[in-house]
C-alpha cells in the first residue's frame, strides 16, 4: 500500500492528529492575530488621538495586508512546498508583531501592521492543504468541523486575555503575546509538522524519497525505493476550468457570496468593541463584547458541521446568512441595553464567523483538484482586501452622522446580498446532480494508487483497492 494510500484508508493515528493539532493551534494564532486590532483600537485611539478615518485605517490595514499576501504569497508554497512555506511566513510574523508592538506613531503601526499582514495572508492556504491531506476519508468532516472552530477559538481566548494584557501591559502587550506565542508554534512546526506528501511526489525536490519514507516511517507504511509516480492531469481541467462555461457564474457567485459575508465579517470583528466602547463608555466591556463575538463564532462552526449532516452545506450556508441579517438588526435596536449586547454579540458571532468556516468548507469542492488550490486563495484574497474597505467605510459613515445601529443594519442587508448569491450558486447545480454528488462525497478526485508495484500489476477485477466497473 502506498503512503498516500494507508493515509486515507487506514485510521486516524496519532501522528495524524498531531499534525492536525498544530495547524488547528496556527489556525487559533491566526485568528487571535487578524482581530488583535479591533481588541487594541480604543487604547490606540486614546493614546494617539486618532479620528474616525485613522481608526479605520487602523483596524483594516492588516486586513489588506492579509489579501495582498493571499494572493501574492500563497502561490509560493507550490514552488517550495508547504512546510518551508509556513515556517518561513511563521518566521517573518514574529518580527511584525513584535514591531506593531514597538510602533511609536500612528503611521509607524500601519507600516508594521501591514508587514505582518502580508505573511498571515499567506500561511492559511497552506494549513488548509495539510488538515486536508494528513485527515483519512472517514474523519475528514469531522476533522474539517473541529479545524473550523481554530479560527474563532484563538480570537475569543485572545481576546478575554487582552483585558488583562492591555490593563497589565499597555496597548502593546497583546501584540508581545502574539509574537511569543507565534514563536512557539514556530519551533513546533520545525520539529514537528511534516512536508505535503502529494508535494513531495509532484515536485520532487532534493531529499523527497528521504521526507517520504521518514513520513511512512510513522504511519508504519514500509519504505518505499522510489517515490510514486505523479498522478496524471487532464490538461483540459488543468487548463482554466475556473472561468469557462458553468464555471464562470459559479467562481462569480462564489466570490461575491464570499466577499459580502467578509465585510460584514471584519466590520464585527474590527469595530464591535469600539462602537460598544463609545456607547456605554467602558473599553473593557466593549473588548469582551469583541470577544464574545468570536466565541459564537466556535459554536457556528460546530453547527454547520452538524446540520450539514443532513442539509445541503451551500443550504446550511445560506440560511446563516438569514439569521446573521436578522441578529445584525436585532443588534441594531438593542445596542444599549449591556444584557441584550452580550446575548447578541455571541450571535453575531454565530453568523460571521461561523459563516466564515462555512465557506471555507463548501468553496474547495466546486473546482477540480487541479485548480483548486490557485482558485480558493484568490477567493480568500479577494474576500480580505474587500474587507479593507469594511471598517473604513463604516468610519467614514459615522462621521457623516451613521449611529451604531444604523451601521449594523446596513452591514445586515449585506448578508443578506452573501445568502442570495450562495442560493443562485446552489441552484447553478440544479440538474447536474453527478457533478453535485461528486462535491458532497468530497473525495473523488483521490489520486489513484502510485505505488511502484501498481505501476504494473494489472488491475484484477474485485482486488482490495480495485472498483469494478459496472
Amino acid at each position: 500500500m502506498s503512503l498516500t494510500a494507508a493515509i486515507r484508508t487506514n485510521p486516524m493515528t496519532g501522528f495524524q492528529w498531531g499534525v492536525v493539532a498544530i495547524c488547528i493551534g496556527l489556525t487559533m494564532v491566526d485568528g487571535y492575530e487578524i482581530l488583535i486590532t479591533a481588541f487594541t483600537l480604543p487604547a490606540l485611539t486614546q493614546e494617539w488621538g486618532l479620528g474616525g478615518g485613522q481608526q479605520g485605517l487602523v483596524a483594516s490595514v492588516g486586513t489588506l495586508g492579509m489579501g495582498i499576501g493571499a494572493v501574492l504569497l500563497s502561490p509560493l508554497a507550490d514552488r517550495i512546498g508547504r512546510r518551508r512555506h509556513i515556517i518561513a511566513s511563521l518566521a517573518l510574523i514574529v518580527p511584525g508583531m513584535v514591531l506593531s508592538g514597538l510602533a511609536w506613531s500612528f503611521e509607524s503601526f500601519l507600516v508594521f501592521r501591514f508587514a505582518s499582514g502580508l505573511f498571515l495572508g499567506g500561511i492559511v492556504p497552506s494549513i488548509n492543504v495539510l488538515v486536508a491531506e494528513y485527515a483519512n476519508q472517514r474523519r475528514r468532516g469531522a476533522v474539517m468541523g473541529v479545524y473550523g472552530i481554530g479560527f474563532p477559538l484563538g480570537a475569543a481566548i485572545g481576546g478575554f486575555l487582552s483585558v488583562e494584557l492591555i490593563d497589565a501591559f499597555t496597548w502593546r502587550g497583546p501584540y508581545f503575546f502574539a509574537a511569543l506565542v507565534t514563536a512557539a508554534l514556530l519551533l513546533v512546526s520545525v520539529v514537528k509538522l511534516p512536508e505535503s506528501v502529494a508535494y513531495l511526489i509532484e515536485k520532487r525536490p532534493a531529499g523527497a524519497l528521504d521526507a517520504y519514507n521518514r513520513i511512512a516511517a510513522k504511519l508504519d507504511v514500509p519504505p518505499a525505493a522510489q517515490l510514486p509516480r505523479p498522478a496524471a492531469v487532464d490538461p483540459a481541467e488543468r487548463s482554466g476550468s475556473v472561468w469557462h462555461g458553468i464555471m464562470l457564474p459559479r467562481t462569480l457567485l462564489l466570490w461575491l457570496a464570499y466577499a459580502t459575508l467578509t465585510a460584514a465579517f471584519y466590520f464585527a470583528n474590527s469595530l464591535t468593541a469600539k462602537l460598544v466602547t463609545e456607547t456605554t463608555g467602558d473599553p473593557d466591556f466593549g473588548i469582551r463584547a469583541q470577544a464574545l463575538v468570536a466565541a459564537g463564532g466556535v459554536v457556528g462552526a460546530l453547527v454547520f458541521a452538524y446540520v450539514s449532516r443532513w442539509l445541503h452545506p451551500r443550504l446550511v450556508t445560506a440560511c446563516i446568512m438569514a439569521f446573521g441579517t436578522v441578529v445584525f438588526f436585532a443588534f441594531a435596536a438593542f445596542f444599549d441595553d449591556r444584557l441584550m449586547v452580550i446575548v447578541l454579540a455571541v450571535a453575531i458571532g454565530f453568523a460571521v464567523n461561523g459563516g466564515l468556516a462555512a465557506y471555507y468548507a463548501i468553496s474547495p469542492s466546486i473546482y477540480s483538484i487541479a485548480v483548486r488550490a490557485s482558485a480558493v486563495g484568490l477567493m480568500m484574497g479577494l474576500g480580505r482586501v474587500v474587507a479593507f474597505f469594511a471598517p473604513n467605510v463604516a468610519t467614514f459613515l459615522q462621521e457623516r452622522g451613521f449611529t451604531a445601529g444604523d451601521l449594523y443594519q446596513l452591514y445586515g442587508l449585506v448578508l443578506v446580498v452573501s445568502g442570495l448569491a450562495v442560493l443562485a450558486l446552489h441552484a447553478t447545480y440544479r440538474g447536474d446532480h453527478r457533478r453535485d454528488a461528486m462535491d458532497e462525497e468530497g473525495e473523488r478526485d483521490v489520486e489513484p494508487a502510485t505505488a511502484p508495484e501498481a505501476l504494473t500489476a494489472p488491475a484484477v477485477p474485485g482486488a482490495p483497492g480495485v472498483r469494478s466497473t459496472p
